[in-house]
């Protein structure tokens, strides 16, 4: 058997999941669909792999019929990597909703179209990522947009999430007409639907590569969530299932990526000055993310907007290796694309992490207010701990997975400002900042959500003690951190297995570049994480050693005398961050909504405020608008008359009759 034919397979096994689970009881379908969904991502897994370190990719041509044409599926060294991340990632998340959905069973009668639908979506990105031909790419792309809408839309009865789902499906459907448009140029000049024809169109008409490149990007980074185009992203995450935000914020937005990367190994060598159009997009995408998360009071909000951010990580990672490529300096392009493609996998494991925390809070407490929650460490310790462990992670802090991706893309920046050429090393030193101010906020803003939410006392009646989540919850929150703990202390083999990825976007496939000296300098880098963590749980064990003969009693903090203390006299999520939004203020659209105290005794008093994003605001809101009116001009179509409607299918069945007559 072919390895394509066991790549499909594999596909059609996580597909059956959904058909099966169907017509057994609501307990079973979780689990049925979590084991085909493992065992089709071990044969998906199993092919990738061959094919990362085969000399030549797996591909496989089918005859379809008119106006599709060939279809050529191709597992080259990028399709393996972005497969394997849907891959492990998916199933992950397939384990986790076991206990998450566990309690809807028996009282959503969607609980079945759910399960389906989550198949539906795995197997649609995997074959995003193998399918080689534009009308079969987009009608997949198109499966894998409808199918996320129903699982967005799990909880339809509540007004917001029938309003995200409707504005993610609307947006996703802009984005469409972009890549619509943009392949419909490169076939139009190549004259096939196949992307391998594209190569040489765009080597020989550089204004043309410019111009599809542009619109795909427009098209992928609506999915991915860059900015402007990300104002669907904060809707639909916070409205859909937990597991469904994991999976969305972790491997779906991260296909819009994979389009960008497919776009730029059909360009070759892309344009100086689109390597620069994508660093400032991602420099923007990054900054303005974590500082709107920053402002945000939904926990699930804001790990939405730190999507926004880690897609502009990812952005810079990719411009870098852009720019390296466009100069022809090798090392800059290596540790550019190796950083944005490492990063892809590393924000699919951190964040779904902190998703499935979040999610695991919510389903004990009912509450995703931060300023409403404080102390469930004192609750669900297991939950707290993952969710510290994703928060230091997304900082970009030693020794967890999220600082190697980062460490190389300010590596491939210091590389750049010994390139001999003014205007890059001020890119590089612009970027180098923008890249450090990016991990200093999501710092401010990880240890704003984990001192409110986890420490601290309960700001809330949680109407019963909190307790720990199920333990498939907690298997698949182990199994996301372990992955961050291998990345984060042996950096030099996740270079070496990415680098393999990386050097695809080289001439000659990178085949002269020697990454040796690379691998040296992580493989330092590995040592002294290890000698730091054993120092670290070296005092630890020392310090319960001897304290385990001690009494230790716990006492309220120090609080000069003062002896009612109460949790409104604790730091809120506002006033942690009021400082740093003061000076990012004009960033925002700001309601507040303020309650004065009234009378010598005040019962009651309030203040509250809600940042606004200006994008929507100033750009999405009026284009709707006006949307709007225009289709309001045709409301007298729709008129509620019989005859009428008739009428209209009498005119079609003419004139399409008139039609073919003609032609």
């Amino acid at each position: 058997m072919e390895m394509m034919d066991l790549f499909i397979i594999g596909i059609g096994t996580i597909l059956a999941g959904g058909f099966v689970s169907m017509p057994l009881p609501e307990r079973m379908k979780s689990w049925v669909v979590a084991f085909f969904t493992g065992c089709g991502a071990a044969l998906v897994v199993y092919v990738s792999v061959i094919a990362m370190f085969a000399q030549e990719p797996i591909s496989s041509g089918y005859v379809l019929s008119y106006p599709v044409g060939t279809v050529t599926l191709v597992i080259d060294k990028l399709s393996a990597f972005f497969a394997m991340v849907i891959s492990v990632m998916s199933f992950i998340g397939t384990v986790y909703a076991i206990g998450y959905m566990r309690p809807y069973c028996g009282k959503k009668n969607t609980v079945t179209s759910h399960f389906f639908f989550l198949a539906v979506l795995v197997a649609s990105m995997l074959a995003v990522t193998a399918v080689q031909n534009v009308a079969a790419f987009l009608i997949a792309w198109e499966v894998m947009s409808l199918s996320s809408f129903f699982l967005v839309a799990f909880e339809n009865e509540r007004e917001e999430v029938y309003r995200a789902s409707i504005n993610y499906l609307v947006a996703m459907h802009v984005g469409v007409l972009f890549l619509i448009g943009g392949f419909l140029a490169a076939a139009y000049k190549s004259g096939s639907l196949d992307f391998a024809s594209f190569t040489a169109v765009f080597g020989e008409n550089r204004n043309l590569a410019n111009l599809v490149f542009v619109l795909l990007f427009v098209g992928f980074g609506t999915k991915a969530g860059f900015i402007p185009f990300h104002t669907w992203l904060p809707k639909a995450h916070p409205a859909a299932p937990s597991h469904i935000s994991g999976l969305m914020s972790g491997i779906m937005i991260k296909t819009g990526i994979y389009g960008i990367l497919r776009v730029i190994t059909l360009i070759k060598i892309p344009g100086v000055e689109i390597a620069y159009f994508v660093l400032i997009i991602s420099v923007i995408s990054g900054i303005l993310g974590v500082a709107y998360a920053i402002a945000q009071h939904n926990i699930k909000r804001l790990l939405a907007y730190h999507s926004v951010e880690n897609i502009g990580i990812i952005g810079i990672g990719i411009g870098i290796g852009m720019l390296g490529l466009a100069c022809g300096i090798a090392p800059i392009a290596l540790l550019g694309f190796a950083g944005g493609i490492l990063h892809v996998l590393n924000h699919s494991v951190f964040k779904s992490l902190l998703f499935f925390a979040a999610g695991g809070v919510y389903q004990k407490t009912h509450l995703l207010d931060i300023e409403k929650l404080g102390g469930i460490v004192k609750f669900m310790t297991f939950t707290s701990v993952a969710f510290l462990v994703g928060s230091i992670a997304i900082s970009g802090l030693p020794p967890f997975n999220g600082f190697v991706s980062e460490f190389f893309i300010y590596w491939g920046m210091l590389k750049g400002l010994s390139a001999g050429n003014t205007l890059i090393s001020i890119v590089m030193v612009v970027s180098f900042a923008s890249l450090a101010l990016i991990g200093a906020m999501a710092l401010l803003c990880f240890t704003k959500v984990f001192g409110v939410v986890f420490l601290g006392s309960p700001r809330s009646d949680y109407h019963g003690a909190p307790s720990e989540v199920s333990y498939t919850m907690r298997a698949a929150m182990a199994a996301q951190i372990l992955i961050i703990v291998l990345i984060g202390i042996f950096p030099q083999y996740a270079f070496a297995g990415i680098s393999i990825v990386a050097k695809t976007f080289m001439p000659g496939g990178g085949t002269a570049l020697n990454v040796s000296p690379y691998l040296a300098t992580l493989g330092g880098i590995s040592t002294g994480l290890l000698i730091f963590i054993g120092i670290s749980a070296g005092l630890f064990i020392m310090r319960g050693i001897l304290l385990r003969n001690r009494s230790v009693y716990g006492y309220k903090t120090w609080d000069c005398g003062y002896q009612a203390g109460n949790t409104r006299m604790q730091y809120t999520a506002s006033s942690y961050a009021a400082p740093f939004l003061r000076l990012v203020r004009p960033l925002f659209s700001w309601h507040v909504h303020l309650e004065k105290p009234q009378g010598l005794f005040p019962k009651d008093a309030g203040f509250e405020s809600h940042a606004e994003d200006r994008f929507e605001r100033g750009i999405i809101e009026p284009i709707i608008s006006l949307i709007e009116r225009f289709l309001n001009a045709f409301t007298w179509i729709q008129s509620g008359s019989t005859q009428q409607y008739i009428l209209y299918g009498l005119i079609f069945l003419i004139a399409i009759t008139l039609w073919i007559m003609v032609v």
